[in-house]
């Protein structure tokens, strides 16, 4: 009996030690421990993550399932642990796809500039290897993620059936705000165009970090190729010949990202809908996962053609 109080008192010790140090961790790194938590979160959903190699350096990319070939792609800065909130209920319709892109999460490269092309190429080669090859596959992108969905579509449209954009597309931004926040409160400005008034807005140690995440991270990296040939991934006049199916879904409260930005898209891409999900910021898929997953497997339904808002038909009642 007491041998085994003496061991239970251990692991208690023992425990309470490792919540000290994760609570350490956790306020030194908090945004370096989301994406942790985050990741353990696809694994816990089942999700295999795999090396691939390509002439960028190895890629990581997450995978599960059977069926019809559902890419994902995070925004910059991000990584494939994005889609931890909705990956459990996608997986039973799709085989899922969702790669760190190059530069982020567990892909190379680790240093130098970061430039689109080098965005794209490691995803093409990816999309070579593996059990995937040859297959066509529906693209689904947020952000930064958008646009590369747009690229693939434009240079693979025999092998991309659909591309839906979530908050982002590829043309230019009429929105002013920055990327790089240099103090606490352009961090707070930064998290207050990402995120709806009505959601938890981090504490300052959380600003802290991305101040320091931004200016040293895939953020910078991305921003200092930028200035060297952008403008060839821009594809402003070229949207009206794409023949992939586009659909656009989007946070009404995205101020990174605005509305503005979504009806010009949706204008200058033929037959494209604009389905926008309320109280919801940049990035839908972590904010509102349950209307973001329901608006998302509505428009991939054989034959749906028609926009969604806030997760529910306009014949429905909702404007």
């Amino acid at each position: 009996m007491e041998l085994a109080i003496k061991f239970a008192l251990l692991l208690g010790s023992v425990a309470v030690g490792a919540l000290l140090i994760f609570c350490i961790v956790f306020f030194l790194r908090p945004l370096a421990t989301t994406f942790w938590l985050r990741r353990i979160a696809l694994y816990r959903a089942g999700l295999r993550k795999t090396k691939h190699s390509t002439s960028v350096g190895q890629q990581t990319v997450w995978h599960i399932g059977a069926g019809p070939l559902l890419l994902l792609l995070h925004g910059a800065g991000d990584q494939a642990a994005t889609w931890y909130r909705v990956a459990p209920e996608l997986k039973r319709h799709f085989q899922l796809l969702i790669p760190d892109l190059a530069g982020h999460g567990g892909s190379e490269p680790r240093e130098g500039m970061l430039s689109l092309g080098t965005l794209l190429t490691a995803l093409e080669e990816l999309l070579d290897s593996a059990s995937w090859r040859n297959r066509t596959f529906v693209i689904a992108g947020n952000s930064l993620g958008a646009w590369l969905a747009m690229l693939l579509a434009q240079k693979h449209p025999h092998r991309v059936t659909r591309a839906i954009l979530i908050d982002g597309g590829p043309v230019k931004n009429p929105a002013e705000l920055g990327l790089m926040p240099k103090n606490r409160e352009e961090a707070r400005k930064v998290f207050g165009a990402i995120l709806d008034p009505s959601s938890p807005h981090p504490a300052n140690f959380v600003l802290d970090d991305l101040v320091r995440v931004s200016n040293s991270g895939p953020i910078s990296r991305l921003l200092a190729a930028a200035q060297q040939g952008i403008s060839q991934y821009l594809l402003e006049g070229k949207l009206g010949s794409l023949q992939v199916p586009m659909d656009l879904i989007w946070g009404a409260s995205d101020r990174l990202v605005p509305m503005g930005f979504a009806k010009k898209l949706q204008s200058l891409i033929p037959n494209c809908t604009l389905s926008v999900i309320e109280r919801c910021g940049h990035a839908p898929q972590v904010e509102r996962p349950h209307e973001f997953t329901r608006v998302l497997l509505r428009l991939l339904q054989p034959g749906s053609d028609a926009p969604v808002h806030d997760g529910v038909k306009p014949s429905e009642g909702v404007r």
